[in-house]
């Protein structure tokens, strides 16, 4: 019925031919998909009139975005983490695990910047009073975070909440699930476990 009626269209509307008609039935190819939209998210650039030491931690600007997930860190500050590089600029992130993601392709993330360019990683103290002032920021290579908790991070998946000692981590396992590990204790294929399950990607 289908070609009845390709044949019927093509007979009303103009002369045809055999070449026309099987070009009008053949399957037509898929469109294209979209391409990828890159999140362009560039380190910040250090200011030397905050009167900061250039590797210390610092607030998330407004408008600094995750460059492993083009997120806000700054809307989500109970999660945030950052490094710092040589130079004094700061990268910010939504959470410990796009921090983990990144530092395993620094490259990919900051074009022009290398791990070994880090001089200082920082993560939130999931246990420290709210706000966005220095005493939140801890040690990332120092500090604990808790796997597997019911605690969901910006992502809406297991984000690592991040504590300065290990009996803080242990307290919150306790009354949230979950396991301890300390930084070293996160590898690649956790990270990229925790990275699936929330969508966690940015396509480059």
């Amino acid at each position: 019925m289908l070609a009845m009626g390709v044949l019927a269209a093509l007979a009303a509307s103009a002369p045809w031919s055999v070449p026309a008609v099987r070009k009008a039935l053949a399957p037509q190819a898929a469109p294209e998909p979209e391409p990828d939209v890159c999140i362009v998210a560039p380190p910040t650039r250090y200011d030397p009139a905050s009167g900061l030491p250039p590797t210390a931690a610092r607030a998330i600007p407004a408008d600094a975005r995750c460059p492993v997930c083009g997120m806000f860190p700054a809307r989500s500050r109970e999660w945030a983490a950052q490094v710092i590089f040589d130079n004094g600029d700061a990268q910010f992130f939504d959470s410990p695990l796009s921090l983990f993601m990144y530092l395993q392709d620094v490259a990919r993330y900051s074009p022009g910047r290398s791990a070994g360019s880090i001089v200082a990683h920082y993560v939130t103290d999931a246990s420290a009073p709210a706000g966005d002032g220095g005493a939140r920021w801890i040690d990332a290579l120092g500090a604990y975070y808790v796997h597997g908790s019911s605690a969901r991070g910006p992502m809406r998946a297991g984000n690592l909440p991040a504590f300065a000692t290990r009996e803080a981590a242990q307290a919150f396992a306790a009354q949230r699930g979950g396991t301890v590990l300390a930084f070293g204790a996160i590898d690649t294929a956790l990270v990229a476990e925790l990275a699936g399950r929330g969508g966690h990607v940015h396509q480059h």
